[in-house]
C-alpha cells in the first residue's frame, strides 16, 4: 500500500525531502500561489501550523502556477513574498504541477486518494488541501473556498 512516504519532494531550496522523514507527523499538503484570490489563506495555514507543530503536525505548500499563472515567481520570490506577507514558517516546496502529465507523483496519488466533486481527480484551482494522517495515508480532501482554520477540527482527531 502506498503512502506519502512514499515520495520524495524538491524543497524551495531545490533539496530533496523524502518524506519518509515526516513519518507519524499529520501532514496538510496545499497547492499554492501569490497572486490569487486565496492567498489570504497563508495567514490561517500558519495560524494552524503554530497552533498544532508542537503536536507533529506540519503543513507543506507546493506553489503552483497552472490556474490562471497566480504563481509566476522564483523560488526565491515565493519565499520572500510568503515571509514578508504572511510570516510564513512552514515548509514551503518547490514550484510544481498539479494536474497533467508533469504533475507531481505526489498529487496524482493525492488525487486518487481522495477525489474531488462528483468523483473528479484533477485539482480545479489553487489551494486546494490534502490532510495526511500519521500512518501517511490521505484522509480528506478540501476545496479552496475550505478556510485552514475550518480544517482545525478535523487535525484536531488525527493529533
Amino acid at each position: 500500500m502506498t503512502t506519502i512516504a512514499d515520495f520524495t519532494v524538491t524543497t524551495n531550496r531545490g533539496e530533496p525531502l523524502d518524506l519518509a522523514s515526516k513519518k507519524g507527523k499529520v501532514l496538510l499538503v496545499v497547492n499554492t500561489a501569490s497572486k490569487c484570490g486565496f492567498t489570504p489563506q497563508y495567514d490561517g495555514l500558519e495560524a494552524i501550523y503554530q497552533q498544532f507543530r508542537e503536536r507533529d503536525f506540519e503543513v507543506l505548500a507546493f506553489p503552483c502556477n497552472q490556474f490562471g499563472a497566480q504563481e509566476p515567481g522564483s523560488a526565491d520570490e515565493i519565499a520572500e513574498f510568503c515571509r514578508v506577507n504572511f510570516g510564513v514558517s512552514f515548509p514551503l516546496m518547490a514550484k510544481v504541477d498539479v494536474n497533467g502529465p508533469d504533475a507531481s507523483p505526489l498529487f496524482d496519488w493525492m488525487k486518487k486518494e481522495a477525489k474531488g466533486l462528483m468523483g473528479s481527480t484533477s485539482i480545479k484551482w489553487n489551494f486546494t488541501k490534502f490532510l495526511i494522517d500519521r500512518d501517511g495515508k490521505v484522509v480528506k480532501r478540501y476545496g479552496p473556498q475550505d478556510k485552514p482554520e475550518a480544517i482545525a477540527k478535523d487535525i484536531e482527531k488525527l493529533l
